[in-house]
This record gives structure tokens, sequence and C-alpha cells, in this order.
């Protein structure tokens, strides 16, 4: 018997840990390809900063040419950009990684999607001007905190290359979903990096550095790194654009089901290109049959697809669903994930299980 499977309309986040606070978005409850703020996901290293009159100010030093200091009203001024993207957790999934890996164990919810307006990061160096030498720019947060591995107070600060920092859909952004960013996404003002993993989109900016060597703060070099040995350090790189995804969202895993038409249906993003399939297997892998991605309004930017597959069952017993979606740079999810010390970037074909009774 089918049903549908987003009828619910109280869904709630999904606590990971309280402090700092980190939620996962219920994300098999999300239809719409923005998701309310309320259930947008989550993901603090420390506490949330105090709120004050200076967090409206941005000063861009370093290597430019006219360091200026750009307040809320300048901003608003400037020609606007708006980006429509996912922005996913590095660790989303991690739950999933075996050997399992220590951190937060989100699940399939640490991404969310929605759109966000604000002014190019190339538009506010314009002004600015940029020496010659200059190489990385640093954004860092107003939010800060202990780190008990280096036992050590830092703020959480960022770098991106300048071409990435450049690029007209870096944003720094100051509305979500057409209203001002709320408090716990970065507001006033937060870095939107589309296409990157979302510890690049710093929140809570509070100030802006050019600089001509390489920024080796610990959230740039310590975490967010990939290192896929277990007893060393060896080939590790760095943690930057999303790999190709996707997730079931309906039915659930090892939900009841009846014999009868059911309506497989998920999601499907990638941080090059776009999803140009996905491919969904009844029955764990051995015959794989091409999903309906479904195009919204002609609006893509950096969103995600939705997708789903109709679904006829007539016996009874356990199944076992899988997702595999591609991408237009040829990118295909894995049966296995890259394993990796700190649990990032998981991105194997999805699966969940059902029973037919």
């Amino acid at each position: 018997m089918s049903r549908d499977p987003f009828s619910f309309n109280n869904p709630y986040l999904i606590t990971r840990s309280l402090y700092p606070e980190n939620q996962e978005t219920p994300i098999h409850f999300i239809p719409s390809n923005h998701t309310p703020d309320h259930l947008f996901f989550r993901r603090n290293h420390f506490p949330y900063p105090t709120l004050n009159q200076s967090r409206f100010w941005i000063p861009i030093g370093g290597s430019v040419l006219n360091p200026t200091i750009f307040s809320n009203y300048d901003l608003l001024k400037l020609p606007s950009k708006t980006v429509n993207t996912v922005l996913e957790c590095a660790g989303n999934k991690r739950n999933f990684f075996e050997p399992n890996v220590f951190g937060e164990q989100w699940e399939k919810g640490a991404t969310s999607m929605g759109k966000w307006k604000g002014v190019s990061l190339g538009t506010l160096f314009e002004i600015t001007g940029l020496e010659k030498d200059a190489k990385e720019v640093i954004v860092e947060g107003y939010d800060y905190g202990n780190r008990t591995d280096l036992d050590q107070i830092y703020t959480y600060t960022r770098s991106l290359p300048l071409e990435k920092a450049l690029h007209p859909d870096t944003i720094i952004a100051y509305e979500y979903n057409d209203k001002p960013i709320p408090f716990k996404h970065g507001f006033p003002f937060r870095l939107v990096v589309p296409n990157w993993y979302a510890m690049a989109s710093v929140k809570w900016i509070k100030q802006i550095n050019i600089i001509n060597t390489t920024f080796e703060g610990p959230f740039q070099t310590v975490d967010y790194v990939y290192y896929p040995k277990k007893e060393n350090d060896e080939g590790s790189f760095l943690v930057t654009i999303n790999n190709v995804n996707s997730t079931i969202q309906q039915p659930l895993h090892m939900e009841k089901l009846e014999t009868g038409r059911h309506m497989i249906k998920g999601i499907a993003w990638t941080g090059k290109g776009e999803i140009t399939t996905v491919e969904i297997s009844t029955d764990g892998g051995e015959t794989w049959s091409n999903a309906a991605i479904a195009h919204t309004d002609g609006v893509h930017d950096y969103t995600w697809s939705t997708w789903s597959f109709d679904w006829m069952v007539s016996e009874k017993g356990e199944f076992t669903i899988l997702s595999r979606a591609r991408d237009s740079y040829d990118r295909v999810q894995p049966p296995n994930p890259f394993w990796n010390q700190k649990g990032y970037g998981y991105n194997a074909i999805d699966q969940i299980k059902v029973k037919v009774e």
C-alpha cells in the first residue's frame, strides 16, 4: 500500500551534543529544496559567541592596497548575489565508517540546503585592492574556545586559496531563505563557499586578512585533513570539495512495508558539476535501475537533486535497497568509503533495509 512519506509536518532536529550544540537535520523528512532555518543542521566547535554592536563590522586587511572596515550598511548597498547551495558537514555520515572513528557521530543529517543572499567576496576585494603577492584569504569567526588537544584558546579560523575566494559565488551572506541569517547559523555575516564542505563557510565573521604565505591554523592543518592511514599521518591532504553522494529518504531504514507499490525517494548532490544519474537497486546490488531525477524550477546552482523510483514489490521478505549517484565529472559513489582517521567525506553507496510483510 502506498502512502505519502512526507505527510508529517512536525519533524525535529536530532541531537548529537548539547555543549557545544551539534544537531542533525531530520533529512528523511525534508521534502523541499529549501531547508527551514529551524531544521538546518547545527555544527559548532565552541559555545555560541556573544552578540554585540562590534559584530556588525568586518575589517579587511593584510596584503591589500586599501585596508577597509565594512559595516552592515556598506554591504547592503553593494550589488547582491544569491546562491542556492548545499552545505554539508565534512563529518556527515561519520557514524557509518568501519572501523569506527572518533568525533561527532553524525548519521545522514549533517547536510542542509537553502538560498543565501549576500555580497561576493571578490566585490569587496575590488574596493580594497589586492597586493600582487596575495595568496590566501583568512576568515576568522567570533566563536572561540579551548582545544584540549593543543591546550590553547583558538578562534574558529579558516583560509581559502585566492582563486576560490575570488569565485563570484563565494559570498559573505546576510540572508538565508529571504530572511536575516538566524543567529545560530552565523548572524549577522557568514561566509558561504559552494561546492566545498561546510567547514569553509565560517560563521559570525570577525575579520578577514589576506596573506602571501600558507595559513597553518589548527582548523586548517590539524582538523579537516584526510589522514588515510591509522598508524601515522603519511599521505594526508586537505578536505575541500564535496564528494558525490546520495541519501535514501523514504522508506526508512528497517521499516516494515506491505506488498504493493512504494515510492523510493531521496536526494543526491556533488561538489563538481551536477548529478547526471541516480541508480537504485532493490536486491542488494545485483541489478540496478535508473531513478527519475526532478529538476526544480530550472534552478540548479549548487543544490541537491531530488529523485524517485517506483518500486512494485509482490513478494514478502527482507530487502536491501541501495542508491548510487554519478555526476557530470563521472564521479560515482563507491561501494566502500575512503576510510580516514577523522571520518571525513563519507560517500559510499547509500543503503537501507526494509521488511515486506
